[in-house]
């Protein structure tokens, strides 16, 4: 398991384009991905469970994933959230 914290630069926070893209970017490895906030706990594979976390611009999330592409997932998907290419 591995694990990163990451805030939220997105000027919406992850509503549902960001959503349906981290969603769509965490399906692509075989490792659990998930993420915590300081209220809950997400499936990044799922939109509706990552819609359901509320998460909003400036929010800190720890990102979490395990399993065969771990080091993979979390590289990929910190540097995506990291550098707001959910705006694109």
């Amino acid at each position: 398991m591995v694990s990163k914290r990451i805030v939220i630069k997105d000027e919406t926070g992850l509503h549902l384009r960001p959503a349906g893209q981290l969603c769509k970017m965490a399906s692509q490895y075989n490792s659990h991905i998930t993420f915590k906030t300081k209220n809950s706990e997400a499936n990044a594979k799922s939109v509706l469970s990552i819609l359901g976390a509320c998460v909003k611009k400036n929010d800190e999330i720890e990102l979490i994933c395990q399993g065969e592409d771990e080091v993979e997932a979390l590289e990929a998907i910190s540097n995506a959230l990291s550098n707001g290419f959910l705006e694109e």
